[in-house]
C-alpha cells in the first residue's frame, strides 16, 4: 500500500510532483520516486510490502516500455495472473509488475480479473492519456481536481491543497452532513473542486479530451442477478470455501502481518480463519482497545477468544487525556469529519503495531452489510446514525440559507425487496466508503496497510445475493453465518447480539473532557454559518444530563478542527 499523485498539463514538473508526494509521505515511508516529461508527471510513495527490492518501487516501465505506472494497494490473485501472462518475462516478485503486464495484454479488460484493492494511474506514452482506475469497494482512495488549465491526482485530499488547490467548503455536502449525519456521494468530497473516483469506476483522460467521464466497470447488480440462492448445505460449503480462500490470498506478503479484533461474531470468524492459515510454528500479535469502562470494554471477550491461540495480544488502553491531541491530529489525516472517539481509539491500534514493526493488518470490516448483520435492516429504522433514540443532528443551528444548499442523495434502488436496497444502500453509499475512508487514513498515517478479507468480491457478493431468510431467521442477524461458524466456537460468541465498536464519547464529553468541550463548542458557534444561541443552548442542556447521544457534538468538534484553518 503506497501513496500516488500525478500532474496532467502545464503544472507538471519536479517540484509540483515532489509538493504532492511530501503531504503523503506518510502512506509510503520505504521510497519515494518520481517521473515527469514534458505536460506529465507521476510520483509514489512506496511501502514495501510484497518484493522489498528496489527493483519493485514504480513509477514502474511496461515490458514494451509504452505504459508508466503509479499504483496504491494490493493484488491478491497476482499470482494466479501472471500463469495467464506467461509471454511476459518477470524481472521481479512484485504484484505491481504483474498488474502493469495485465494491462499491456489486456488494457481496461483486466480489471474483473483483480481481486485487491487498488488506485491506479498508467499514463499511455503513444496515445498520450491517462488511465485511472479504483477496486470495486474504493478501500484504496483516488482524488482529483482541475486547476488553472492543469489535472491533479493524489491519493489524499492534502496533497492537492499543498498545491494551491483551495481549500474551500462543499457547501452542498456540508449541508446535508449537519442535516442528517451524511458524508456525500461516493464521487465528492466535502471541498469545493476536489472529487474523487467512485470505487468499480475508471477514466481515460487526455489532452483532446481534457475530461473525466467515470465509467463503471464493475456491475455488482448484475453479478448479484446472476449468483444463484443456494440451499443451507450448499451455502455452507461454498461459502466456507471462499472464506479460506480470501484469508489464504491475503496471507500474501513479505513482511510480517497483525490483526485488529473486537469481541465481536466477526472478530471470531476473522481469528479462526487466520489460526487456520497460520503455520503451526508461527504467531501473529493481535490487537484491540479498551477504556476502563465495562460498559463499552470487550476485553474480557477478546482476551478469552486469545487465550488458545498463544498469540500475542496487544491491549491498548484509550484515556480521556489523549482526545484532545487525537482530534487535532487525525483531523489533519483525515482531511473529511470523521466518525468520532472510535475511529480515535482504533487509531491507536495502527501506533502500537508501526511501533512493533508489523506493517500489515487484518480486520473484519464488510460482513454486516453483505449478510443483513444491522438491527435496523429488519426494524424498519433507515436513520444513517444507528444506536440512539434522539435525533443524531441537529440542523436548526445551521442558518436556513446555508441548509437550503443541500442536494438530495439518490441512493438508487435496483432491487426488488428492500432489504436488499438498503444493504446495496449501505455498501456503495453510506457505512462502507465512509468506513473505509476512516480507516484508511488511520492506518496510513502510521504507514500500515490494512487488509479486509470480508470485504472479498466473491464474499460479498455469495451473501448479498442470499434470500432473506437465510440472513435472518426471525431471531438472529446473521444466521446463516452463524450456522456456518458454529461448530467453531462457544453460542455465548456464536449468538452474541450485533455490538458496535463503542467508546465513552457521551460520558467524556459531558463530564471528563467537558471544560475542553465547552471551548471548542464556543469556537465553533463563532462560524457564520452557526446560529450562536442556538449553539450555546443545546450545550448547556447536554451538559445538564439531557445527551441521549453525542453525534451532534462531534460533529461541531470534528467541523472546527476541519475548517478553522480554511475560514
Amino acid at each position: 500500500m503506497c501513496g500516488i499523485a500525478g500532474v496532467l498539463g502545464a503544472a507538471a514538473s519536479e517540484n509540483t510532483i515532489t509538493q504532492l508526494l511530501e503531504k503523503q509521505r506518510h502512506r509510503g515511508p520505504d521510497a519515494e520516486q518520481f517521473w515527469v516529461q514534458p505536460q506529465i508527471a507521476l510520483g509514489h510513495n512506496r511501502l514495501s510490502i510484497i518484493d522489498l527490492s528496489t527493483a519493485a518501487n514504480q513509477p514502474m516501465y511496461s515490458h514494451d516500455k509504452r505504459y508508466v505506472m503509479v499504483f496504491n494497494g494490493e493484488i491478491y490473485n497476482y499470482k494466479e495472473l501472471q500463469k495467464e501472462l506467461s509471454e511476459f518475462r518477470f524481472t521481479t516478485t512484485s504484484d505491481s509488475e504483474v498488474l502493469l503486464a495485465a494491462y499491456q495484454k489486456w488494457g481496461q479488460a483486466m480489471l474483473p480479473k483483480l481481486n485487491g484493492m487498488f488506485s491506479i494511474a498508467i499514463w499511455d506514452t503513444v496515445k498520450q492519456e491517462l488511465f485511472l482506475a479504483r477496486d470495486r469497494f474504493g478501500v484504496k482512495p483516488l482524488y482529483y481536481s482541475f486547476h488553472e488549465g492543469s489535472f491533479y491526482f493524489a491519493s489524499e485530499i492534502k496533497s492537492l491543497f499543498h498545491v494551491g488547490i483551495p481549500k474551500v467548503m462543499h457547501t452542498s455536502v456540508w449541508a446535508a452532513y449537519f442535516l442528517k449525519g451524511s458524508y456525500g456521494m461516493p464521487d465528492e468530497t466535502f471541498w469545493d473542486g476536489i472529487q474523487q473516483l467512485r470505487g468499480g469506476h475508471y477514466a481515460v483522460i487526455s489532452f483532446a479530451n481534457f475530461k473525466i467521464e467515470p465509467n463503471s466497470w464493475y456491475d455488482f447488480v448484475k453479478n448479484i442477478q446472476a449468483t444463484p440462492q443456494l440451499s443451507e448445505g450448499e451455502l455452507r460449503e461454498s461459502y466456507e470455501a471462499l472464506l479460506h480462500d480470501a484469508i489464504r490470498l491475503r496471507f500474501r506478503a513479505d513482511v510480517p502481518i497483525g490483526m485488529n479484533i473486537s469481541g465481536g461474531l466477526d472478530s471470531s470468524i476473522l481469528l479462526a480463519m487466520v489460526n487456520a492459515h497460520l503455520p503451526s510454528e508461527q504467531k501473529i500479535d493481535a490487537f484491540t482497545f479498551y477504556s476502563n469502562d465495562a460498559r463499552y470494554d470487550e476485553l474480557e471477550w477478546v482476551e478469552n477468544l486469545v487465550a488458545n491461540t498463544g498469540y500475542d495480544l496487544n491491549k491498548v488502553l484509550f484515556t480521556p487525556g489523549a482526545v484532545p491531541e487525537l482530534i487535532e491530529k487525525i483531523s489533519y489525516f483525515q482531511d473529511e469529519p470523521f466518525g468520532g472517539f472510535p475511529t480515535l481509539a482504533y487509531s491507536l491500534l495502527f501506533e502500537q503495531a508501526r511501533n512493533k514493526n508489523i506493517p500489515v493488518i487484518l480486520d473484519g470490516q464488510g460482513m454486516d452489510e453483505a449478510w443483513a448483520g444491522y438491527d435496523y435492516y429488519f426494524s424498519g429504522n433507515n436513520s444513517l446514525i444507528q444506536g440512539v433514540t434522539t435525533s443524531p443532528v441537529h440542523p436548526e443551528i445551521i442558518h436556513k440559507d446555508f441548509l437550503r444548499q443541500k442536494r438530495t442523495e439518490n441512493y438508487g434502488t435496483p432491487f426488488d425487496n428492500a432489504l436488499q436496497n438498503l444493504q446495496y444502500r449501505d455498501l456503495f453509499y453510506t457505512k462502507i466508503p465512509r468506513a473505509l475512508r476512516f480507516n484508511d487514513r488511520i492506518s496510513m498515517m502510521y504507514g500500515i496497510e490494512l487488509r479486509e478479507p470480508f470485504l472479498d468480491y466473491r464474499l460479498v457478493e455469495l451473501a448479498f445475493a442470499q434470500k432473506a431468510s437465510m440472513k435472518h431467521n426471525g431471531t438472529d442477524s446473521k444466521w446463516m453465518l452463524r450456522e456456518i461458524v458454529k461448530d467453531k466456537f462457544d453460542n455465548t460468541i456464536v449468538f452474541a447480539p450485533k455490538k458496535a465498536l463503542q467508546t465513552p464519547q457521551r460520558e467524556w464529553i459531558g463530564k471528563t473532557l467537558q471544560s475542553e468541550f465547552k471551548e471548542y463548542v464556543h469556537e465553533f458557534s463563532k462560524f457564520d454559518f452557526v446560529n450562536c444561541e442556538q449553539v450555546l443552548a443545546i450545550w448547556d442542556q447536554y451538559c445538564k444530563g439531557n445527551n441521549d447521544n453525542s453525534f451532534y457534538i462531534w460533529q461541531w468538534v470534528n467541523s472546527l478542527f476541519l475548517l478553522h484553518k480554511s475560514l
